[in-house]
């Protein structure tokens, strides 16, 4: 049995959980999530859990069963704390600012570059060193591909290091031609 799949999810104070044959509704105070589970899965709650079984020991329904728990998981956990990346926009004259819910940003181009997220996604500036730019939402897939959308737009340089990168990553740079050809004169 799947040692993920066979725990149950605890449901907090302020999370309301609705169960639907296979639709699993949560909404708490970050928000309202939604999604539909495959037939294959039973899902039940049990006073303040929710447990997920399978209907049979195939390979197919094995995997299932750990992914089906963990994607209810993070909606209880995306509803009551919510998830949130940040993203790094590094480079001389490379800016970022709010314009309503659309994100604008200064990226090297002629032109600027712009995003609008989904409904659910909040995104937000900050100006430190660098500019931040810090995504929010109930929902971890959405957060996680508003980022990658994002970093897509600018990813960083493997020779200079600017562009956008995820707090904290770190990009091994490359030497340059100076460095390579130096080396080669001398040997």
């Amino acid at each position: 049995m799947s040692r993920i799949g066979k725990m149950p999810v605890a449901i907090p104070n302020n999370v309301k959980v609705e169960i639907n044959q296979n639709i699993v509704s949560v909404e708490g105070p970050k928000g309202k999530l939604s999604e539909k589970f495959s037939p294959l899965m039973d899902i039940a709650r049990d006073k303040e859990e929710i447990i997920v079984k399978r209907s049979s020991d195939e390979k197919f329904n094995r995997a299932l069963h750990g992914t089906t728990r963990a994607l209810i998981a993070n909606m209880i956990k995306g509803v009551s704390d919510g998830f949130q990346k940040e993203l790094e926009i590094i480079g001389v004259g490379y800016s970022a600012k709010m314009e309503g819910k659309k994100l604008v940003m200064k990226l090297g181009f002629s032109h600027l570059v712009e995003y609008v997220p989904s409904d659910i996604v909040k995104l937000e500036v900050k100006k430190t060193k660098n500019f931040e730019v810090i995504i929010s939402s109930p929902s971890k897939q959405e957060v996680g591909q508003a980022a990658c959308e994002i970093r897509k737009f600018c990813p960083p340089n493997a020779y200079k290091g600017k562009g956008i990168r995820y707090k904290g990553e770190y990009i091994k740079l490359k030497p340059g031609k100076t460095a390579a050809t130096g080396a080669a004169g001398a040997a």
